[in-house]
């Protein structure tokens, strides 16, 4: 589980708008770049839990980036 959130945190940061620009930020205030990765995973986890609890697919303009 943990291999696949991470390789999945991994392109999101790199080119999903929202954790990408999670991640930027949280590089930005000084965390290590892991640190950074890792909070992405929670972050990826949390949205995709909150999209099959509601059912709805990916929306950019829904997620906020904080």
């Amino acid at each position: 589980m943990r291999a696949a959130l991470y390789m999945g945190a991994l392109a999101a940061a790199r080119w999903n708008p929202v954790i990408h620009a999670f991640y930027q930020r949280l590089c930005a205030v000084g965390k290590a770049k892991k640190v950074a990765l890792t909070a992405c995973m929670r972050k990826l986890l949390t949205l995709l839990n909150a999209m099959i609890k509601s059912r709805s697919p990916w929306e950019h303009n829904v997620a906020s980036p904080s």
